[in-house]
């Protein structure tokens, strides 16, 4: 497939990497034109635009990745889906549930496949543990505890995620979404949702720290926290059933090596038996999510991780921001 890239930053350049073979990039497009030019010499292929307009309607181009700030996605995005093209966005593909609303109508319109960045699905302890979960043995979901942290930087507070213009919140929306996507992918649909959200260090108007408390209509929970007050970059995922638990810790690089911590209770209880999954690779879930998405538009298929997934887990999102007015 050949593709544009729109937004050539650090994700840009993750997605160009991620590229599968016999695919290329034909337009790498950012307003900082030498961003652009940069992610051409990288691929050694394609031209470089500033205007997204441009980019979206070449006829080479038979996919779009949105990989720009919040506040810029779903415009691109349907921009792109109006041109015909299949498109990746990035989480969380728009700053509210109306735009995405937008985007759901267009795509039926155009008939295209829209995936959103949830590249996490595609973590090897992820795919290991869905198996499991898949398999049955587990038996039935009880509750998820998850934590996802890191420490920020220097400055941190004066780049784009804290500008709510620009970033449409701060933590939740930035890490939280992953986490809530996840559980999601593991308990259903959330129909109680609390919480709240905070700014305890960062000089900021969004939050830096989120507190959720989601439950379906079983009444099974995902008990999350999402943090840039970590410090030590941290990932924990911990899913509970009535015969198992998995636990997956670490995604590589500053968060420790990944690994999946599978215990399965024995009939008579007492020390479970355990199985413990390391993944010392390098992340290829960008790689692997591409993948998936070139199946989704060869298949005619319906993307597992879309618009209707985003727009549930930025619903969450929303309430928990509203309830704090």
């Amino acid at each position: 497939m050949n593709y544009a890239i729109i937004g050539c930053g650090l994700i840009g350049k993750k997605r160009l990497a991620a590229l599968p073979a016999g695919s290329k990039l034909v337009v790498a497009c950012d307003t900082d034109l030498s961003r652009a030019n940069a992610l051409v010499e990288i691929a050694k292929t394609g031209r470089a635009v500033t205007d997204f307009k441009e980019a979206v309607s070449d006829p080479e181009v038979d996919a779009v990745i949105v990989a720009t700030i919040n506040s810029t996605l779903a415009e691109i995005s349907g921009a792109a889906i109006r041109a015909g093209k299949h498109v990746i966005v990035e989480k969380p593909a728009g700053m509210s549930v109306a735009e995405i609303d937008g985007l759901i109508a267009l795509q039926i319109r155009h008939g295209v496949a829209v995936r959103v960045g949830f590249n996490h699905r595609f973590h090897p302890a992820f795919i290991k543990a869905r198996e499991i979960f898949d398999s049955g043995v587990m038996g039935k979901l009880m509750f998820i505890r998850a934590r996802y942290g890191h420490g920020g930087r220097i400055g941190y507070d004066k780049e784009w995620r804290a500008d709510p213009k620009l970033a449409g919140g701060g933590e939740l929306i930035d890490q939280g979404i992953h986490l809530i996507d996840l559980a999601g992918w593991f308990l259903g649909e959330f129909k109680k949702v609390e919480g709240h959200a905070d700014t305890y260090f960062w000089n900021m108007v969004v939050d830096d720290n989120a507190f959720l408390d989601l439950r379906t209509a079983k009444g099974q929970t995902a008990w999350l926290h999402v943090s840039c007050t970590e410090w030590k970059n941290l990932f924990s995922f911990e899913i509970y059933g009535r015969h198992t638990k998995l636990h997956i810790d670490g995604l590589g690089s500053s968060y420790g090596v990944e690994k999946l911590f599978h215990y399965q209770m024995k009939p008579e209880m007492g020390i479970p038996d355990t199985k413990v999954y390391e993944f010392p690779g390098p992340d290829e879930s960008w790689r692997k999510e591409v993948l998936e998405f070139e199946k989704d538009v060869q298949m005619k298929r319906k993307p597992d991780a879309g618009l209707a997934e985003v727009r549930a887990a930025l619903q969450i999102v929303e309430t928990i921001y509203q309830n704090q007015k």
